[in-house]
């Protein structure tokens, strides 16, 4: 390296965003450590078996989470390293990107260091960037969005709308929520004085090119009777998911976010409605409240509103790296609050990733007096959902294929694995191949769609099914071993059945049983 090259590089190293490139490395190298710790999530199970059937669409997800996660496959496997890989380079990318928020902010070492801090501290990124899901990738799309407005605003060049609309309609085919997004992003326009972009072309050849980029999964749904729709209806009439009240719903924020970090978030959104960047900048601090306020009134669940919070991080970031500036005290102050930030997310990290060995956990939370919130009704077991559905899949597999072994040689032939759930039907797919079990049919989400494979009635491994449900739909109903695991969750808890000849003709049966929920 030459001496020039040197002192280019050292300078690179005293630039503002070179923190976010620090921390977000930090983040990835984090999560390559821990990345293998417990064992699959069900959601992760059944997003490898979607990328078995690859769609413009599926009941429950948009597509593009399930097309990274094929080619992810293709290229590094199906190990638990491998599959996390992606989710855990968005989540150090949403780092990056709260950076060259901080920047566009006008914000320097410090506002890039508070930000970045407390993006990486949060528990509930911590949470979804540990995973094979939609969601890691949910922020950086929303971002991606938000850095394409600054852009055009702070450069007065309508052709970063091009980009807003890119990043839009692949937010919309990573998952639907983005809609919320936009759609809050939007009335704020029409608010503040930015409305005058609604006259420029560039501006609704974004939305083209959104809709262009979302139309294969429109078009998926339209030619599925809007399948996302009817699920979403029967989880809202099935009451599935924890209704919370605004308060709750606020105070579930506040763990989500990392407690401390939280006046950041004050500090941000009283600078984007009210102080220094509110004058270019308004529209954002009016997005995040109409989308806060959007999600308290459908009593979503506490995740949905997160992926907004970076830019909100940013500008905290930069509020008080100003606010330091008045005074020869403030700076050690904020230095001290970083490092508590630091800290506390260190402290509530194990809520969220598998750090500590399984059987320490709850003696954890019950030392920091803290535990994540339940989301759904049925969630029960020793450990929170997140980690509880991790458990007992591969023990699952093995009585089922200790079962299925057992049939006469003439069973075997015409014998399915039926599961209930997609978590069940995954695991029979994953963990199947090692004991020449063939591929599991389910009622439930995409797997209906998949169909019932080679089943003729004769004989079916019934997994999840209790056995008075059984016994309306089959001749005879054996029971085979108990499935049971100490951390899974209490719902995965059941008895193996056999169902013999069944009553009713299997397409018959299969209308009528198809579990969207």
């Amino acid at each position: 390296m030459t001496l020039r090259q040197a002192s280019n590089f050292s300078g690179y190293l005293r630039q503002p965003i070179a923190i976010a490139v620090f921390l977000a490395f930090c983040k990835l190298l984090l999560f390559i450590y821990i990345g293998n710790r417990y064992g699959y999530f069900r959601d992760e199970m059944y997003f490898l078996a979607c990328a078995e059937h690859l769609a413009w669409g599926y009941p429950d997800h948009a597509p593009l989470s399930v097309f990274l996660a094929k080619f992810s496959r293709e290229i590094l496997g199906d190990s638990l390293h491998a599959i996390r890989f992606l989710p855990e380079f968005a989540g150090a990318l949403r780092i990056l990107i709260t950076g060259f928020i901080v920047k566009e902010f006008g914000g320097k070492h410090f506002a890039t260091l508070i930000a970045c801090l407390a993006v990486l501290a949060a528990p509930g990124y911590l949470a979804i960037d540990n995973l094979l899901s939609m969601n890691s990738y949910e922020s950086v799309f929303w971002m991606g969005c938000v850095l394409s407005y600054i852009w055009a605003v702070r450069r007065d060049d309508p052709n970063y709308w091009l980009l807003f609309g890119t990043f839009a309609g692949l937010g919309m085919m990573n998952k639907h929520s983005m809609v919320f997004f936009g759609a809050a992003f939007v009335v704020a326009l029409l608010l503040t004085r930015d409305r005058r972009n609604f006259s420029r072309p560039q501006f609704w050849l974004a939305g083209a090119i959104a809709f262009i980029i979302f139309l294969p999964n429109f078009i998926w749904q339209y030619q599925h009777d809007w399948a996302t729709l009817e699920l979403l209806q029967n989880v809202r009439n099935s009451g599935k998911n924890v209704a919370v009240s605004p308060i709750e719903f606020f105070l579930q924020q506040l763990l989500m976010l990392n407690p401390i970090s939280v006046p950041i978030c004050f500090a941000g959104l009283w600078a984007l409605l009210f102080g220094s960047l509110s004058k270019k900048f308004r529209t954002l601090g009016i997005t995040f409240v109409l989308l806060y306020v959007l999600m308290t009134a459908l009593q979503a669940k506490n995740y949905y509103i997160g992926p907004i919070y970076p830019f909100v991080f940013a500008a905290g970031g930069v509020f008080l790296e100003r606010l330091a500036a008045r005074g020869r005290y403030w700076k050690p102050v904020l230095l001290i609050y970083a490092f508590l930030i630091l800290l506390s997310g260190a402290i509530l990290a194990p809520l969220a990733v598998p750090i500590l060995p399984v059987d320490k956990y709850n003696g954890y939370i019950d030392t920091i007096g803290i535990a994540p919130p339940k989301t759904e009704v049925a969630h029960k077991g020793l450990l929170p959902q997140h980690f509880g559905d991790m458990f007992g899949w591969k023990e699952m597999v093995a009585k089922t294929a200790a079962v299925y072994r057992s049939l006469p040689e003439e069973e075997r032939r015409h014998a399915v694995i039926f599961a209930d759930n997609y978590g069940e039907a995954g695991a029979v797919d994953l963990f199947g191949k090692e004991y020449g079990l063939p591929k599991a049919i389910s009622p439930n989400q995409g797997y209906y769609l998949w169909g019932f494979g080679k089943w003729d009635g004769k004989v079916a491994i019934l997994l999840g099914v209790d056995k008075e449900g059984a016994e309306r739909e089959c001749g005879s109903v054996e029971e085979r071993d108990s499935v049971t695991e100490k951390y899974a969750m209490t719902y995965e808890e059941f008895t193996i059945l056999i169902c013999r000849d069944l009553k009713k003709p299997v397409p018959e049966l299969w209308k009528r049983i198809k579990n969207w929920n």
